[in-house]
């Protein structure tokens, strides 16, 4: 029976492709809430859709 590890990086449809695809976008998410909290403005007001 083969192991499969999740962590690996391949090409594709993967789990492991999955996994990291989950975990870019907490990291994303968060960094986007700790950009609101300390400056008290929203992620539009950066990308210029609020004035």
């Amino acid at each position: 029976m083969k192991k499969n590890n999740r962590n690996i990086w391949e090409w594709g449809f993967t789990s492991g492709a999955e996994n990291w695809n989950g975990r870019l976008a907490m990291l994303g998410f968060i960094l986007a809430l700790l950009l609101e909290i300390f400056t008290s403005k929203g992620i539009l007001f950066f990308l210029g859709f609020i004035q």
